[in-house]
């Protein structure tokens, strides 16, 4: 009989031989485990991680995983025997794994230019429910957008500073600088006083007063350590008559999204928007760790690629797995 819990937006999933079964509600903290268990040569433990995310300067590699059911709804208690990691397609040795839930520092980066219109009120509220599930060791940071970025909020875990700050964006207003202000948030997450570092977008993509360019945002975002989520607002495709430059947004974010192991959701109904902050912040506190020393230790400065395999137990529903992509080895 397999076992496997699976967490819904607002509840938790028992998936056994007789299906699936709700469990008692449970709050955003991770149930305790036992003591530690050996599995080979693998140490799986429930201690916090507070190993920098990949980093130039280490020569262990950090992988935080996400998984998710057809549904949506992320999928817990897999082991290390359930993962293999590939390093330039070399299979990796998995030295630690765990699964707690460790502090987070999010810097958030809002959209407040004029094409956000009548949606910049449903995206506050989307951020106010974000915060509501933050835990009390989690730390935050808020950005603004319009023609250029600037930072409203340095990083507080009184997240209710942010929220007097969001009330006094009134109306969207301006051109579009995305791409600066994604530059700016991955500058300032470096300093975050937590060692796992995510950034929240919420924008329509829009892009037509950036200094910086999107190569420029993707080589920075290639050396850090973020976790790039993103809830673009978009039309529906079919109403969509936009500048180039808009219209390349919903495939831009994605693919920060995949780089940095985040993910990008696309909202087209407003109404939608406060849930989907909301899963946002649980999948943050769902995600399995993965640490390897890499077999290849030439300092080369070089881009390696990374893939995480999912050997999902029998009878589960096909699964998506959801990982930063790369690092530079150090020099």
């Amino acid at each position: 009989m397999v076992q496997m819990f699976l967490i819904s937006l607002f509840a938790v999933y028992l998936v056994t031989g007789d299906g699936l079964k709700p469990l008692p509600q449970l709050s955003s903290q991770q149930p305790e485990s036992g003591a530690e268990k050996n599995h080979s040569q693998i140490r799986v433990r429930q201690e916090p991680i507070h190993t920098p995310l990949i980093q130039v300067n280490v020569d262990l590699v950090v992988i935080y995983v996400a998984v998710v059911d057809p549904y949506g709804r992320f999928v817990i208690g897999l082991g290390p025997e359930n993962f293999q990691v590939f390093d330039e397609k070399v299979q990796q040795t998995i030295t630690n794994f765990s699964t707690e839930d460790t502090p987070v520092s999010v810097c958030v980066v809002f959209d407040s230019s004029g094409s956000m219109g009548e949606k910049i009120q449903k995206s506050k509220e989307a951020l106010f429910q974000f915060f509501k599930t933050a835990n009390p060791q989690d730390e935050f940071m808020l950005i603004t957008f319009s023609d250029r970025p600037l930072v409203i909020a340095a990083f507080t875990s009184k997240y209710e500073d942010l929220q007097n700050c969001l009330l006094l964006v009134q109306k969207a207003s301006g051109k579009t600088a995305l791409m600066d202000a994604l530059y700016l948030g991955l500058a300032e997450t470096k300093k975050a006083s937590t060692s796992r570092k995510a950034m929240l977008l919420i924008s329509d993509g829009g892009e037509n007063n950036s200094r910086y360019t999107k190569y420029d945002v993707k080589r920075v975002l290639k050396e850090t350590d973020v976790q790039i989520y993103s809830i673009g607002i978009f039309e529906p495709l079919a109403l969509r008559a936009r500048t180039p430059e808009e219209a390349s947004g919903p495939s831009f974010l994605a693919e920060l999204a995949e780089i940095s192991g985040g993910r990008m959701f696309s909202v087209e109904d407003v109404n939608e928007l406060p849930d989907v902050a909301e899963k946002i912040s649980i999948e943050l506190r769902n995600q399995y760790v993965i640490t390897y020393r890499p077999s290849n230790l030439v300092r080369d400065g070089s881009w390696r690629r990374v893939k995480v395999k999912l050997l999902a137990p029998k009878g589960l529903p096909p699964l998506s797995v959801y990982a930063r992509t790369g690092y530079y080895a150090p020099r």
